[in-house]
C-alpha cells in the first residue's frame, strides 16, 4: 500500500480532509498493526486522524482489521462476556471497575478485564485488581480457564492483539493519543459471545460511539466513563445506553445535578485502601453505590 496518497485525503486538516471507507480504512488499519508503516508516515497518519478525527466508515474499517487479528478467548456455556477495557486508572475517586466485574461474577456472569496502564500520574488499574487477587492471564488459553473456572478474568491488550500495543506506547513519544486508544475500547475478545462496556470522556465521542455500535451490532454499553474508567460515577449516575444487534435503547437515566464527593468513598485511596474499600462493599459492610448497582443490573439484563 502506498501511503502518500492516503496522507494526502486525510491530512488536508479539520475542514478540508476527506474520509477513507471501510475497506481502504481496514487496509490501512491492518497494516499498522502488522507493523508495516514506516515511522515517519505513521505518525503522519496518527495526527491526521488526530485532527479530523474518525469518520463512521473508519471506524468500522478499523474494528475489521482488528477482528482478523484479534486472539479470542473461550467463553463459558451461560451468560454472554462482559469485557472491561481498562486503559486510565484511577486520579483522584476510587477505581470502582473492579466492583464491577466482581459483582457481575458473582452473579455468574462472565467478566473479562482487558488493557494496559502507562500514565505515569494515574494509578495503575493492574496495581488494584493485583490487590485483589486478580492477575493477568499469560494468554488466551490461560484466561479462557480463568472464565470458565470462577467467570472473572484479566488479561494485557497485548496478548490479545499485539500490534496494537506499541500503537498505544506511542502516546509517550508524541504526547497526544490517538486513533489506537479509540480503537482499544472496541476490542473484542468473545466474538458472538460478549457485551462490550465503551466508556467515553468527551461529549462528541458519544454520538459517534453510539453510531458505531448501532452500525457494528452486537452487545454493548455505551456510558460517559468516571477519569476514563468503565464503572458508573458514584456521585451522579451517567445515562447508561445498551445496544442488542443495532437497537438502542436507555437502560439507565442520568442523574441530573451536581458531583459533590461522597461520605465513605475518600479521595485518592491507596491501593491498598481502594481494594479495602471494595472488599467491604462485596461483604456488605460498605454499602454499594446505587449507579454501580443500576450498571451491574443493566448489564447482567444484556448479558443475559
Amino acid at each position: 500500500m502506498k501511503y502518500g496518497p492516503i496522507i494526502k485525503e486525510i491530512g488536508r486538516g479539520a475542514k478540508g480532509a476527506r474520509d477513507l471507507d471501510t475497506a481502504a480504512a481496514a487496509a490501512l488499519f491492518g497494516d499498522i498493526l502488522d507493523g508495516v508503516v514506516p515511522e515517519l508516515e505513521l505518525g503522519a497518519i496518527l495526527l491526521a486522524f488526530r485532527i479530523k478525527s474518525e469518520a463512521l466508515p473508519e471506524l468500522l474499517g478499523f474494528k475489521q482489521a482488528m477482528d482478523a487479528r484479534t486472539v479470542q478467548v473461550a467463553v463459558p456455556e451461560g451468560p454472554r462476556c462482559v469485557v472491561l477495557p481498562t486503559y486510565n486508572g484511577a486520579r483522584r475517586q476510587a477505581n470502582l471497575m473492579p466492583l464491577v466485574a466482581l459483582l457481575l461474577a458473582r452473579e455468574g456472569v462472565p467478566v473479562l478485564i482487558q488493557g494496559r496502564h502507562d500514565f505515569e500520574t494515574r494509578v495503575s488499574p493492574f496495581e488494584l485488581l493485583a490487590a485483589l487477587d486478580l492477575h493477568p492471564a499469560v494468554d488466551a488459553v490461560e484466561a479462557s480457564a480463568q472464565l470458565a473456572r470462577r467467570h472473572i478474568a484479566c488479561i494485557g491488550v497485548d496478548k490479545l492483539l499485539s500490534g496494537l500495543d506499541p500503537l498505544l506506547a506511542l502516546r509517550l513519544r508524541m504526547g497526544v493519543r490517538a486513533s489506537g486508544h479509540t480503537m482499544a475500547k472496541l476490542v473484542d475478545p468473545c466474538r458472538g459471545r460478549s457485551v462490550r462496556v465503551v466508556a467515553v470522556t468527551h461529549p462528541e465521542y458519544l454520538e459517534r460511539m453510539d453510531a458505531f455500535l448501532r452500525a457494528d451490532g452486537g452487545r454493548a454499553m455505551l456510558m460517559r466513563g468516571t477519569e476514563g474508567e468503565i464503572y458508573a460515577n458514584p456521585r451522579r449516575c451517567p445515562e447508561m445506553k445498551v445496544y442488542v444487534d443495532g437497537e438502542a435503547r436507555v437502560a439507565v437515566p442520568a442523574e441530573e445535578g451536581g458531583a459533590p464527593p461522597l461520605a465513605g468513598l475518600p479521595d485518592a485511596p491507596s491501593v491498598a485502601d481502594n481494594a479495602a474499600l471494595i472488599r467491604a462493599m462485596l461483604a456488605g459492610e460498605v454499602p454499594v453505590p446505587a449507579p454501580i448497582r443500576a450498571q451491574v443490573a443493566a448489564l447482567a439484563s444484556v448479558a443475559a
